[in-house]
């Protein structure tokens, strides 16, 4: 299965989302029978993360959209969770501070893009500014009915930089959020995570499915792809994620460079050392 052209939304066509099944597992009947498959994924991610980083050529920015309670924090901790810290990062987009609010509503995604040899990930991103302020039209419609255009120049922009962009709608249904957000309120080690903002948004869900849908059908690119993420199961969710990541950074025909050093030199070097310390031992 090619998870990549399975779930990718084609660059100009429309998505509509209530047609696409949530609870779609593919092959697998359950996360016991993904389990091997996963945990092979995980292995190749790290492999793939650490040629990257070695590499130094290019750099990954992995967006994570969705409604509230759709796994965005749970796909960053379990997909990304293993990857080495030091070419591995996650950013998390709020409310904007108000140094953020004082420049253009580009510039607090483009000072956390990755560098390269890095994989980043954004929790939410840049395009809250076509989502929230749309449905609670913060700025007229004249502003950010203008800002899909610049986003696409925007990531066009860091792909002619080496950075591949993967953006990722963790799809679930109105009912499922439902039912998580009563899961959590029964959850006391979760119950931290409810806000009043998680149950006002409700009301709002259709508005959020009709803003998605426009940022999918005008924002999916040949170069920044979107893909559809069925969601209602959290392990297929990671399975499939994780997949299209992998294929990705596969693609990308990665090796680790040569010594900067004369290996040979060193190591006569280390062998004199360790002759001289058995010599006066």
């Amino acid at each position: 299965m090619n998870y990549s052209k399975l779930f990718a939304v084609k660059p100009g066509s429309r998505v509509q989302l209530a047609g696409v099944k949530s609870g779609f597992t593919g092959k697998h009947e359950n996360k016991t029978a993904a389990t091997a498959e996963m945990q092979r994924d995980d292995r190749r991610l790290a492999d793939l993360q650490y040629l990257l980083y070695a590499d130094h050529q290019r750099s990954l920015l992995v967006c994570l959209q969705g409604m509230d309670a759709s796994g965005k924090d749970g796909t960053v901790r379990h997909v990304f969770g293993a990857l080495d810290p030091q070419g591995a990062r996650a950013h998390s987009f709020k409310v904007p501070s108000q140094e953020e609010a004082d420049h253009d509503f580009l510039w607090r995604a483009h000072v956390h893009a990755p560098a390269k040899g890095e994989i980043v990930i954004f929790n939410r991103s840049h395009y809250e500014d076509v989502l929230i302020v749309r449905v609670h039209d913060l700025v007229p419609e004249s502003v950010w009915s203008k800002r899909y255009e610049l986003i696409n120049e925007f990531e066009r922009n860091l792909t002619l930089a080496g950075t591949t962009i993967l953006k990722f709608y963790l799809h679930i249904t109105e009912k499922e959020q439902l039912r998580r957000f009563e899961k959590r309120l029964d959850d006391p080690t979760r119950q931290w995570k409810i806000s009043e903002a998680d149950y006002t948004e409700r009301g709002y869900f259709p508005e959020y499915v009709k803003a998605y849908e426009d940022v999918l059908a005008k924002t999916s690119t040949a170069y920044a792809p979107w893909f559809v993420i069925p969601s209602k199961r959290k392990w297929f969710r990671n399975l499939a994620v994780s997949k299209i990541v992998v294929e990705t950074l596969k693609s990308f025909d990665m090796k680790v460079p040569p010594p900067t050093v004369d290996v040979d030199e060193i190591r006569r070097k280390f062998h004199a050392d360790e002759a001289k310390e058995k010599s006066s031992a």
